[in-house]
């Protein structure tokens, strides 16, 4: 069962985290959890894995639409985007939000789910052309086809002929590495300010 979309980028890991925030930002998410994955395994266990990291995103006047149509969503919430190393490379995921929809059973959720997808294929997108290169390889995929999308990452409701969705995302600037972190959950409240 395919319930996210994905690319693949020749970026190492600390590159692309910072980068996956600005897209997200550009695209009106905030992250208000981060899960070092790979904190747990090796605190708790003694195990190493890939570095691995799950980011809530949440765009908060979709988070409130869906909410003021089901209240139960938010168990649901926030949309999950992971950003683990894959060799030298790194792969970006991000949980399709017509999952959430079609585990709520409520049509009236689709239109939002419908404007989330777009947003998180625009963002990937945006991550994608930032470094595109002969080494970077692009790749989605998604709930049931819906939004299944060829290489050129097209969005959600695309059709053949037709303009992609507007993104405007400038390439962003070079980042420092990311600094490791003693605890293995971060948690920013302040994003829901505007809900």
């Amino acid at each position: 069962m395919d319930y996210g979309m994905r690319i693949k980028l020749a970026q190492p890991y600390a590159t692309v985290v910072p980068r996956v925030r600005e897209a997200l930002t550009e695209q009106g998410f905030g992250v208000l959890t981060e899960i070092d994955v790979r904190a747990t395994p090796r605190h708790k266990l003694g195990e190493e894995i890939e570095d691995y990291v799950i980011l809530g995103a949440c765009n908060p006047p979709l988070a409130c639409r869906a909410l003021q149509m089901d209240r139960q969503i938010g168990l649901l919430l926030p949309g999950n985007v992971v950003v683990r190393a894959d060799g030298a490379g790194t792969i970006v995921e991000a949980l399709d939000p017509h999952v959430m929809s079609d585990v709520a059973g409520r049509p009236g959720l689709k239109p939002v789910a419908d404007q989330a997808a777009r947003r998180l294929h625009v963002a990937l997108a945006a991550l994608a052309a930032a470094a595109s290169g002969p080494a970077s390889q692009a790749q989605t995929s998604a709930n049931n086809g819906r939004t299944a999308s060829p290489p050129g990452l097209h969005p959600p409701g695309h059709h053949a002929g037709t303009a992609p969705a507007p993104g405007g995302v400038p390439p962003p600037a070079p980042a420092a590495p990311a600094r490791r972190r003693s605890a293995s959950i971060r948690v920013n409240p302040g994003i829901w300010a505007g809900c």
